[in-house]
Parts: structure tokens; C-alpha cells; sequence
């Protein structure tokens, strides 16, 4: 019988991103938005790590079941590492993606090429009731384009500029995308030690 996943968000483009990666895994995957009951989940943590715990360990005591929460967020190097955390509230609560990407575009106006790096950085959480279970992280590194380039992803994809493609993440297929983003790769780590994770709690 396959366990129960929750994952910690409502977010359409997470789930349909994490649901891809774990195919082939004996979970079966739900998400906040099929729960009769969702928990209101808080992100009050200083980094992406603490707001995964935080999501997932309040999922997982609400639901009594295990929760994965991820973490996501943009790192500009010229402006000093920002958005991080507030990546998703880098224009306000409930920006639109326009909206993000006008704001970080302003903030960057005026900075040459080189000096436009950055990464998208998931750190992914799963919790029990009890406690957390475990925790991983993956980055990838970029360049922060000069205008959005490209109609798929969401949030910043359409100006993060994936240099050994040379094309925008919004302007990559979502296998190609899920290959070697962030959340993809901190996916496939979780992936890779979920069964035995399983396995050590269903002897208790």
C-alpha cells in the first residue's frame, strides 16, 4: 500500500513539478488544495531551510500524516543576495509574476552583464508529526536577464537566464527545466533516500 505524501503548498506549478519528479515512487501525493481542512501554514523563518521546516512540521501535526515542504526562493549577487526568503513577496503580498519580475529588473537597472549573477536556491523539508525527518537542499547558478525571455515556469523563470543552455527557464521544455533546477535537484536527493526513509519507519 502506498504511503501518503502531503505536500505543504497550494502552489499548481510546485505540485505539478514535484509530482513529475517522484513518479515511479510508492507515495501517493497529495497537496493542501485536496484536503477537506488544509492548515494555515506561516514562512516567518531568516532562510529557506527554516521556512521548509516550519511548512512542513505544521502540515505534518495538523494532518498526522508525513509532509513535504519546499523552501524557494532567488539570490541576486549585486544586490547583496536579495530577494531570498521574500522572493515571493519581493513586490508585495500577492504580486503578480509581472509584477516580480518589473521590480527585480528595476533594482537591477543600470548593472552590467557581469555583474547580473544569481541562483535559485530549494530546500525541501519533511516532517512527521514528531518531528522533522529530514532535509535537502539544491542550487543552481544563472544570470539574471535584461528582459523576460519566454511563456513557460513561473515566478523569476522568464528572466533567469540558464547559461549552459543559453535559454531563460521559461523558455526550456519542463523535462529540460526539471534536469537541472534547484528544485529538481534537491528532488532527486530526497528521491534517492525516501524509500529507505520508509522502510526505517514502518519497523517502528
Amino acid at each position: 500500500m502506498a504511503t501518503r505524501l502531503i505536500l505543504a503548498t497550494e502552489n499548481e506549478h510546485k505540485v505539478r513539478e514535484i509530482r513529475e519528479l517522484l513518479v515511479g515512487l510508492i507515495v501517493e501525493v497529495a497537496h493542501l488544495g485536496e484536503l477537506s481542512d488544509p492548515p494555515t501554514l506561516t514562512e516567518t523563518g531568516e532562510t529557506f531551510a527554516d521556512n521548509a521546516r516550519e511548512k512542513a512540521l505544521a502540515c505534518a501535526r495538523a494532518t498526522g500524516e508525513l509532509c513535504l515542504a519546499d523552501d524557494s526562493g532567488l539570490m541576486v549577487d549585486a544586490l547583496g543576495g536579495e530577494p531570498r526568503v521574500r522572493s515571493a513577496r519581493y513586490a508585495g503580498e500577492g504580486a503578480s509574476q509581472d509584477a516580480l519580475i518589473a521590480k527585480l529588473l528595476g533594482a537591477l537597472q543600470g548593472a552590467p552583464p557581469g555583474e547580473r549573477s544569481g541562483r535559485f536556491v530549494c530546500a525541501l523539508s519533511l516532517c512527521a508529526p514528531e518531528g522533522e525527518v529530514g532535509r535537502w537542499e539544491g542550487r543552481v547558478e544563472g544570470v539574471i536577464a535584461l528582459e523576460p525571455s519566454g511563456e513557460g515556469g513561473f515566478g523569476y523563470d522568464p528572466v533567469f537566464l540558464y547559461p549552459p543552455a543559453r535559454l531563460t527557464f521559461a523558455q526550456m521544455a519542463p523535462e529540460e527545466k526539471n534536469a537541472v533546477s534547484h528544485r529538481g535537484r534537491a528532488l532527486r536527493q530526497f528521491r534517492a533516500d525516501l524509500p529507505a526513509i520508509l522502510s526505517a519507519r514502518k519497523r517502528f
